[in-house]
């Protein structure tokens, strides 16, 4: 089999992988819910979802450093792995010796289109169709949804956001709300003189990768005095494998103003 992946990098899979190693913990979730829990042989320390996956499969290291000795004694005869959450070293050196897949995910359609190709890679194609389907529908049901404008921050030390050019923001104007930052690109940093210059209705703070906690609202609330500041579940906004069928529902339980 050869597929294409987001880099338009050729990847020829000679049969079904049956050791498979994911770089990326929301593909790593995916990978379990498709029902290859017997073939992941190697996952990061961060792929924390499903509870028990770094107990059935080796740790490999962090997403930006791998163990490549570890990876080698693995054998794996497929590698998943992304642009953005990877480093282009290591994905690099590992696509010396093994298939590696990298996505690249801006929007739903290049999400649902990793799960589709992932499911392909597999041979999954009927559990990761029925997904996509699934996660389609639930999507279309929440767009427009929402209204006004959103601060969402990932940092904390220095103060980083969501800017345009990123899945986040897409997910925010899928649901009809205006990125504050999305004057800017990808994650900047921004000093206070600039936080205090901008009017969000709402100011999201992330789960991750920053762990925001209750102890931040205070500060926010008093950075941003006319704007509603709220703690919400990161994965739910840059998650872009299996969790995407919860996340229609979790947007729409968020405290934040409904379109007429």
């Amino acid at each position: 089999m050869q597929i294409t992946d987001d880099l338009n990098r050729i990847i020829t899979i000679d049969s079904p992988p049956q050791r498979i190693i994911s770089l990326v913990p929301s593909l790593t979730e995916l990978l379990f819910n498709l029902g290859l829990e017997d073939w992941i042989v190697g996952v990061t320390k961060f792929c924390i979802h499903p509870a028990h996956a770094q107990q059935v499969a080796t740790k490999i290291g962090g997403t930006k450093k791998f163990n490549f000795d570890r990876i080698k004694a693995l054998e794996p005869d497929l590698i998943i792995a992304n642009k953005e959450e990877n480093y282009k070293e290591g994905i690099e050196q590992l696509s010396e010796d093994f298939a590696v897949y990298v996505s690249d995910i801006f929007d739903l359609n290049d999400a649902l289109k990793t799960i589709q190709n992932i499911g392909l890679m597999t041979q999954t194609e009927s559990k990761s169709q029925q997904l996509v389907e699934k996660i389609q529908q639930r999507f279309e049901e929440v767009k427009d949804k929402l209204e006004g404008e959103v601060l969402y921050l990932i940092w904390q030390d220095p103060i980083m956001v969501a800017a345009a050019d990123n899945f986040i923001d897409f997910l925010l104007q899928w649901l009809g709300l205006k990125n504050t930052a999305g004057y800017l690109t990808r994650y900047p940093a921004l000093d206070e003189e600039v936080l205090q210059s901008l009017t969000p209705d709402f100011v999201f703070l992330s789960s991750e990768p920053y762990p925001f906690k209750e102890k931040h609202l205070e500060k926010y609330k008093q950075l941003f005095p006319n704007a509603k500041v709220l703690l919400v579940d990161g994965e739910m906004f840059s998650w872009y494998g299996s969790r995407l069928i919860h996340s229609p529902m979790y947007f729409m339980s968020l405290p934040v103003s409904r379109r007429r």
